[in-house]
């Protein structure tokens, strides 16, 4: 499961961590805790600190929690996190059907899809640029969004993506960690 980090499962968990554990399961709606989260269940201030940037950047906020997965599963695989970007590419393609109506559309095939609402391609344009290379982010960036239809308050917790998702692939590359068994089972 990790070559670097110990793995904390539910079970081994300390009361603190397993409160954590159990506000990811509720919150993202999934009846596992996340390896991800597992890697970090031996620190639980850590593993709360990060358990509550993802959640606020991630699970709140007024940007379509689909097109955050496909920001997240983009900036993930053209940086190289195998678990970011087959997690994130895993839920993105699960909401295809909500954002398209149909069944047999796997959104992270083609991220330049006409299923892909404009705005949504411009935003994962951006804010992968963004992500890859934050020094070069510039004025004009924040005015295509804008352009497009994001509010200053959409256009932050875009660019917040940016970071959360270099921090993810972070933790993910540096602990080793692998895809969940969960996310990989037929459903």
């Amino acid at each position: 499961m990790s070559k670097r980090f110990k793995i904390v499962d539910y079970a081994d968990a300390s009361p603190e961590v397993k409160a954590i554990y159990e506000e990811t399961m509720k919150e993202m709606g999934i009846p596992f805790v996340l390896n991800w989260f597992k890697c970090q269940g031996n620190n639980p201030t850590v593993l709360r600190g990060n358990w509550e940037k993802l959640r606020n950047t991630m699970l709140r906020g007024k940007v379509p929690f689909v097109l955050k997965q496909l920001i997240i599963y983009n900036i993930s695989n053209l940086k190289g996190c195998d678990y970011c970007a087959q997690a994130h590419g895993i839920i993105a393609d699960s909401l295809g059907p909500a954002l398209t109506g149909k069944d047999n559309i796997r959104l992270t095939e083609n991220l330049t899809s006409a299923y892909i609402p404009s705005s949504y391609r411009k935003a994962i344009e951006i804010i992968t640029r963004c992500a890859l290379s934050p020094r070069q982010t510039s004025d004009e960036d924040f005015e295509e969004l804008r352009d497009v239809g994001y509010s200053l308050e959409e256009v932050q917790e875009l660019m917040a993506l940016a970071d959360l998702t270099n921090m993810v692939n972070t933790i993910a590359d540096i602990s080793g960690i692998q895809i969940d068994n969960e996310l990989m089972e037929p459903k």
